[in-house]
């Protein structure tokens, strides 16, 4: 105690001051890590939730020339139609970033034109190809939406978290930009593609 009243009072308030400057670094520090971990693990969240969509996406584009050989047979007439649905797939394919969700988008349009064609075409309902394959796209148009709401959901938490006060310096640094959200968009595409039996 001698030691420290032989100090004098300003050396005291300057180990406290110092003291005080040490905790405030560190709470920064601890802060800043803490910020970066969350963000890296939400943008890894949302490459995740992306990721899974390119396999359910990959599964429709593999199924999609099946149904389409199929439909031919029956519908000599509409290759106009048949067209379409393959120059949509092919576009998809090859789309990246924001243009594969509206290429998504035109694609999802086409395949509703492809179910249309069943009505014009009873032995095409009959078909039990057809039908099988319908079967695969109804499932698998399921996956792609349920993988849809998981990735629109982390990109959600990413997005609110880089707009927060403090953090979106962070993601700057880090070079994290907003996502945007996989989604529809018109009405009639929210619609789910209407497959009948």
């Amino acid at each position: 105690m001698n030691h420290l009243l032989a100090l004098g009072t300003p050396a005291i308030a300057g180990i406290c001051a110092g003291a005080a400057v040490l905790l405030i670094i560190i709470a920064f520090f601890g802060w800043y890590v803490s910020t970066y971990n969350r963000l890296m693990r939400l943008k890894n969240l949302a490459e995740e939730g992306w990721a899974t969509i390119d396999v359910q996406l990959k599964k429709r584009y593999d199924l999609i020339p099946n149904l389409v050989e199929t439909v031919k047979g029956y519908a000599k007439h509409e290759s106009g139609t048949l067209e379409a649905v393959i120059r949509a797939r092919n576009a998809a394919m090859t789309a990246t970033g924001d243009e594969k969700i509206a290429a998504e988008n035109v694609l999802t349009g086409t395949l509703k034109s492809l179910f249309a064609l069943q009505e014009s075409y009873p032995d095409l309902k009959a078909n039990t190809n057809f039908m099988d394959l319908q079967n695969q796209l109804s499932r698998i148009e399921t996956e792609i939406a349920s993988a849809r709401r998981y990735y629109n959901g982390t990109v959600k938490e990413l997005n609110s978290r880089i707009d927060t006060f403090g953090v979106a310096w962070i993601a700057r640094r880090m070079r994290i930009e907003k996502r945007k959200y996989f989604e529809l968009d018109s009405e009639e595409e929210r619609k789910a593609v209407k497959v009948q039996f």
